[in-house]
């Protein structure tokens, strides 16, 4: 949802831009309507909006003039005015769009558009960063919560980790499997980004420098700890491209 807040000083342009939000543009919602620039300030501090959709020329402060509220300004702009002498200083100042009024419908719906396309682009990017950040940070040492407390555990000492209910089974090279309170989806999530560790069936993840052997015809593992693993049938090929480019 694109988050707004509505600025015009007459009461007739407020109702219309409303109606036609609602109307057409479903993605957008209306977090308050104000009639002037200083009751709009309070409100974009207060509930932080994605967009201002603004009249330009009103008593007190032009819609130009609601930046200067501003020390960062962390919301797009649309203008909505009768007059179109201001267009060129509205995209001077960056705005997302410009609309005269009467407002039409599908200029209205190109500039939510443009909302839209503008917050995913960001949110991808935001996104991009996390997982660039999170390759970053590699994890050499995981907490076992057991029973009794925690256990920790190098990551390169881990074999395998085996689904059992709502616990999780993980045997490491030095130990006997240590039975652990978190489901498998947990050290999937927390290994992710360490590519010797793969999925092959719904119940277990492997560590592919602990494979002895494996066996393509029979789909399954022979692994340093004397376990035998079966591959899944639809992660055997995926299976068979990874190993393939950690080789590389």
């Amino acid at each position: 949802m694109i988050r707004a807040i509505l600025i015009d000083d007459e009461e007739r342009a407020r109702r219309v831009l409303t109606n036609l939000l609602t109307q057409f543009c479903p993605k957008v919602e209306i977090l308050k309507v104000c009639n002037n620039v200083p009751d709009a300030v309070l409100a974009i501090n207060k509930l932080q909006p994605d967009v201002v959709f603004t009249d330009i020329e009103m008593p007190g402060y032009s819609g130009f003039e609601l930046l200067d509220f501003f020390k960062n300004v962390d919301f797009e702009i649309i203008f909505t005015t009768g007059y179109h002498e201001y267009a060129l200083k509205a995209f001077q100042v960056s705005a997302i769009d410009y609309l005269l009024k009467p407002i039409q419908i599908d200029q209205l719906e190109n500039a939510v558009r443009k909302l839209m396309d503008k917050k995913n682009a960001n949110m991808h990017k935001r996104l991009e960063t996390l997982k660039e950040n999170l390759k970053q940070t590699e994890i050499h040492k995981i907490a076992l919560p057991t029973f009794d407390g925690l256990l920790f555990v190098d990551v390169d000492d881990i074999v395998c980790i085996e689904a059992d209910g709502a616990y999780t089974n993980v045997s490491t090279k030095a130990k006997k499997p240590i039975m652990v309170s978190k489901r498998l989806k947990y050290f999937e999530l927390l290994l992710e980004n360490r590519n010797q560790f793969f999925r092959v069936h719904r119940s277990t993840i492997i560590n592919i420098n602990f494979i002895e052997k494996y066996s393509k015809a029979e789909s399954y593992l022979s692994l340093q700890n004397l376990k035998k693993i079966k591959i899944s049938r639809d992660k055997k090929s995926d299976f068979e491209a990874h190993i393939s480019d950690i080789r590389l």
